[in-house]
């Protein structure tokens, strides 16, 4: 099976065009407030991919003063990114951050994870690294602890939290992304990070803290515990033995 070659120099950078991009389901009740919190924070760009919602979501986006892409039906998380990362390449940025649209993600943390982009092109606020108190179900935690044990082997570098979809992409992983970020349940983080390892990209983490949702309630009960143990243990099989695309290249 053919690797494909590593990606050579440049190093990472830090891109100078950032867009924030919040991929959103059925949002209506919180997106609002995300994009709110969003503006006054940060000074970039926010993109809400609405994801097929059945509500308010894209008019509540707008009000809020975000950009809105809106898809015609639900397609899942890495669908959505995948559609924000081909819309930052068009309008001309080279960085993505994506945040969650149900309000766990804390917008303060996004300028370190940014700045972090100097030194790897993928950058992980990673839950479980010392920062806050977020907690987990025992089993949906084995399932995080072993896909993080297996990227980190992969990778030859420690990582936490390898399931944490609040991330930052510099130019050269966005360069790979737009192209193949993967959109099954569990790829868009999981095997988005062995995508760009065998790529040649690096990919670091920096301790961030989780809120409570804003809205709506966890799904964390047994059933979904087991099945999700499940999933991550395929997801994980099927992102080391899939062959992976070519060396990606950065946004001109």
């Amino acid at each position: 099976m053919s690797r494909p070659p590593a990606v050579p120099s440049p190093a990472p950078s830090r891109p100078r065009r950032v867009l924030i991009v919040v991929p959103a389901f059925n949002e209506q009740s919180v997106v609002g407030n995300v994009v709110r919190e969003l503006a006054g924070s940060v000074d970039h760009d926010v993109l809400v991919v609405d994801d097929g919602s059945a509500d308010l979501t894209s008019q509540v986006a707008v009000a809020a003063g975000a950009r809105v892409l809106t898809l015609p039906f639900n397609i899942g998380v890495g669908g959505a990114m995948r559609a924000g990362f081909r819309y930052a390449v068009r309008k001309g940025y080279d960085g993505v951050v994506q945040v969650d649209a149900d309000g766990q993600h804390d917008p303060s943390f996004v300028p370190a994870l940014i700045d972090a982009l100097a030194g790897a092109d993928v950058v992980i606020g990673a839950r479980f690294a010392g920062v806050g108190g977020y907690q987990v179900g025992y089993l949906r935690r084995c399932a995080m602890r072993m896909l993080s044990y297996g990227i980190s082997t992969l990778a030859g570098n420690r990582l936490t939290d390898v399931t944490s979809g609040f991330r930052a992409s510099g130019p050269r992983a966005l360069g790979l992304f737009v192209e193949s970020y993967p959109p099954e349940y569990l790829g868009d983080t999981v095997e988005s990070l062995v995508l760009a390892h065998r790529a040649g990209l690096s990919v670091a983490q920096l301790p961030v803290a989780m809120r409570a949702r804003q809205a709506g309630a966890p799904s964390q009960n047994l059933p979904r515990s087991v099945i999700y143990l499940a999933r991550a243990a395929m997801i994980l099989l099927l992102a080391t033995i899939r062959v992976g695309p070519s060396s990606p290249r950065a946004p001109a």
